[in-house]
């Protein structure tokens, strides 16, 4: 039997499960390894436990709650058939009541958007110069942040929001969003907002290598960059961005300076929980701001209250990607609720951040 045994490492390749999110179930109660290290601490599974940590994994993706999956699983190891499959039904007809709510509610909400007139300003003609260093790196600081999903086209570009001199441009993926501003010259008019598509806002990266101002020209649902001799042009996407101002209103938090080689190494050796609303197994980075005025990324003994004050988690990978984008060797990390938004600011410049959605760990 001993030689039958599983590493946890072992267990996470054949179940689906991560290794964190093994280490979360075992701390919850809901799959607890066969045996225990006393001396490492290292976790050890027999060899059926393997199949339950997969019915686990599959529970989790149909979105049951753990208090259920107990239940099934010691249904599953005691061969209680009729509960296990009692307790899916349930769990089935959980899911088409909401499916029929979410069903009735989008449907509302489209007949709402087919009543009301487009808010976005029409593309109009325009062309601005801003200077190729601006431009440069405002597209880097918030590259990061464009949306992959083939579900969600309009996020798949860099918004280009033109008003009162200054260009914004502006990226999300729903779970992080980021602005940056740079000063432009040459254009008076009324608001042009035109959504650029990854690739050619890549293309015009390309371009912004040398000095001095490059010509941004908006003209219908084209855009074009031209910097001396070369120039690069496309379709802008024919979608209408989310209105950003909105989701940047956000109540003042706590903000602390951190230096960002240190902090990002910190995080990138520092624990991680598992959370996330999927299977638990997304790396969360939990941060708390400490009695002396610093950022600490926290282990499983810091978990606090719902206050101003209690741990954040947000995607370790996210929280990477906008300190390495924020371009400074010293950042201001903004905290706010634990439900709140996580923001990276940069201290001498307050048009460029960007903004992380917490991650809910779980309990």
């Amino acid at each position: 039997m001993e030689n039958d045994m599983r590493s946890i490492g072992e267990t996470a390749r054949d179940s689906g499960l991560g290794v964190s999110a093994l280490r979360f179930y075992d701390r919850a109660g809901v799959l607890v390894p066969a045996r225990v290290d006393p001396g490492s601490g290292y976790r050890w599974y027999a060899p059926e436990q393997v199949a339950e940590a997969r019915v686990l994994a599959r529970l989790r993706r149909a979105g049951m709650p753990l208090a259920d999956i107990r239940l099934v699983l010691a249904g599953w190891s005691a061969a209680d058939g009729e509960l296990v499959a009692e307790l899916l039904r349930t769990h089935l007809r959980r899911l088409e009541r909401s499916l029929s709510d979410a069903r009735a509610e989008f449907s509302a909400l489209r007949a709402l958007l087919a009543s009301r007139e487009n808010l976005m300003p029409a593309l109009r003609t325009a062309t601005v110069r801003p200077a190729a260093a601006g431009l440069s790196t405002a597209l880097d600081a918030v590259r990061f942040a464009v949306g992959t999903d083939p579900e969600l086209p309009v996020l798949g570009g860099v918004l280009f929001d033109l008003a009162d001199g200054v260009l914004r441009v502006v990226a999300t993926d729903r779970y992080r969003l980021a602005v940056a501003e740079t000063a432009v010259a040459g254009y008076d008019g009324p608001p042009v907002r035109a959504v650029v598509p990854a690739p050619l806002v890549d293309a015009m990266r390309a371009l912004l290598g040398g000095e001095g101002s490059v010509a941004l020209t908006v003209d219908g649902d084209q855009v074009a960059l031209e910097a001396g001799d070369r120039r690069t042009a496309g379709a802008c996407l024919g979608h209408d961005f989310p209105d950003y101002r909105r989701l940047v209103r956000l109540p003042a938090g706590r903000r602390v300076l951190v230096d960002v080689p240190a902090f990002a190494d910190a995080v990138r050796r520092g624990p991680v929980r598992p959370g996330g609303a999927d299977d638990g197994s997304r790396e969360v980075s939990v941060l708390k701001v400490t009695d002396d005025g610093s950022v600490a990324v926290c282990g499983d003994e810091d978990r606090g209250e719902e206050d101003a004050a209690a741990p954040v988690g947000v995607d370790r990978r996210f929280l990477l990607d906008a300190l390495a984008a924020g371009g400074r060797s010293e950042l201001v990390v903004e905290f706010g609720a634990p439900t709140a938004p996580l923001a990276v600011r940069r201290p001498d410049d307050e048009g460029t951040f960007s903004l992380l959605m917490p991650v809910r760990l779980e309990d």
